[in-house]
Parts: C-alpha cells; structure tokens; sequence
C-alpha cells in the first residue's frame, strides 16, 4: 500500500534527506520493484521472483531508512527501531515465498498442472 508515496516529493526528499544516493532516481525506482514484487506475489505468478524483488527492496531500505542505532531522539530511534523490527519480519515472510513458492491455489501452481497434463 506504501508504493504510491514513493512517487511523491515529500517522500522523495525524505530519502534525499536521509543519504539515499540519486534519491529522484532511486525511490520511484524502489516504489515499482516493491510494486512488483507485492502483484508478483499477490497474484502467486512468478513469486519466488517477486519475493526475491521484495528482498531486493527489502535489505537496502530496512540498513538505511531505519537504522535506530543512529538515531540520537530516544523516541525516535523507538520508532526507527519498530520500523526495522517490521521490515526484518516482512524480510523473513520474503525470503519464505523465495524457497515455497505461492502454494497450490497461486498461478504459477496451475499452470505447473496444465504443463504437467499437456505432456
């Protein structure tokens, strides 16, 4: 549901602000892999490739845009910390879809089945 700001300004300075190299670049870029990945998985076509996407979003973004241990305002590097905490769970959930796969309701499942009985 974040993809969209990634677009935006705010959010684009934002990153600029925090050391995100080539940000005007960089973030929409990140907003269409994460995009991607989610539809990838969502959808359950291709989504170990679209699991490996969110990974590829995932790593840099949780190390730069979340490090608490920089952070000075004890709230702060709370929030930051939270963040980092979340992320590292949405990493994990990743990297799961990266070795199973979308399951045996996804898209890639039947058209495993359909290649499977065609032969």
């Amino acid at each position: 549901m974040s993809w969209p700001s990634h677009f935006t300004r705010p959010t684009i300075d934002y990153a600029a602000q925090a050391g995100v190299p080539w940000a005007s670049i960089t973030v929409p870029l990140s907003g269409l892999i994460m995009l991607a990945g989610a539809l990838s998985i969502l959808l359950g076509y291709r989504s170990r490739i679209g699991a490996w996407l969110i990974v590829l979003f995932l790593v840099p973004v949780t190390l730069k845009m979340h490090a608490f241990w920089a952070v000075q305002d004890p709230m702060m590097a709370q929030i930051q910390q939270i963040m980092f905490m979340k992320n590292l769970a949405m990493l994990g959930a990743a990297l799961t879809f990266t070795y199973h796969g979308a399951g045996p309701i996804s898209l890639d499942a039947r058209s495993a089945k359909v290649r499977s009985s065609s032969s």
